[in-house]
């Protein structure tokens, strides 16, 4: 099979776009191009741009405004219907400067001169005798002095704790023992072994935290030599008292009396 050979066109055949490319290659006529774009453009701008920067061909003219006082209006004649009380009066500058009114001195008030008094003619015999005249009442024995009575003392409070005979050691209070738990008499049946019933003792003691008490003192026992105080003494450690109480407050560290009674086979606390 044979190939046959297709001649390139003529130069003449050629347009000048094609001619430029295959001289200068492709990025010539690209660059070519733009210049031409942008030269038309210039062109374009010029044209345009006497008519915008041309000033406008009318002006406005500036007007000046003068400012001057006003005349005075001439004043109006008197006219014959008005009453003269109504003429306008002069203003005051009309007045000269120079004719100033002087002021007026104020008027002098004379003092007025007091009348002398009317004397009356009363014979003696019309006078009233003063020795005939009622006089004051004598004054009377004072009265006794009002009484006020104040606020009413302030007595003691239904719950506070009753007061006792007796003193404790350094003359302290007593009150009645009022117990937050009675002892047992197991806790007391071994002390009191080696007492002699029947009898009681009597003690002081000092209220202390945890209603606990402390610091117990024999204040008497019956009969004596019976022991009972002794064991009635040795035995408090493990009592539990309330503190007394005063003005509804418990006073932990007063002084309180208890009373132990001890029979044959019981003992009774109060």
């Amino acid at each position: 099979m044979s190939s046959i050979a297709v001649p390139p066109p003529p130069e003449a055949s050629r347009t000048p776009l094609a001619q430029l490319r295959e001289r200068f290659g492709t990025r010539a006529v690209a660059i070519a191009l733009a210049l031409l774009v942008e030269l038309l453009l210039a062109l374009l701008l010029l044209t345009i741009a006497p008519k915008i920067l041309s000033p406008p061909d009318k002006t406005v003219p500036l007007k000046t405004f003068g400012v001057s006082p006003e005349p005075e209006s001439a004043p109006e004649p008197p006219s014959d219907a008005r009453p003269a009380a109504a003429e306008p009066r002069p203003s005051a500058r009309a007045q000269p400067r120079d004719a100033e009114v002087p002021p007026t001195p104020d008027p002098v008030v004379a003092d007025p001169v007091p009348e002398p008094p009317v004397l009356l003619d009363i014979p003696l015999s019309r006078m009233p005798d003063i020795s005939t005249l009622p006089r004051r009442p004598a004054a009377g024995p004072a009265a006794p002095a009002r009484r006020v009575a104040g606020p009413p003392a302030p007595g003691p409070d239904p719950g506070d704790s009753r007061r006792v005979e007796g003193r404790g050691p350094n003359g302290e209070p007593l009150y009645a023992a009022s117990w937050f738990r009675e002892p047992y008499d197991s806790e007391l049946r071994g002390y009191l072994s080696t007492a002699r019933p029947p009898g009681w003792a009597l003690i002081a003691c000092r209220t202390v935290a945890d209603y606990r008490i402390d610091s117990c003192t024999l204040l008497d026992e019956y009969p004596d030599g019976a022991q009972i105080g002794r064991a009635v003494l040795a035995a408090a450690w493990q009592f539990r008292v309330r503190p007394p109480r005063l003005r509804g407050q418990y006073q932990v560290g007063e002084w309180v009396r208890i009373r132990i009674d001890y029979e044959v086979g019981s003992t009774r606390v109060r």
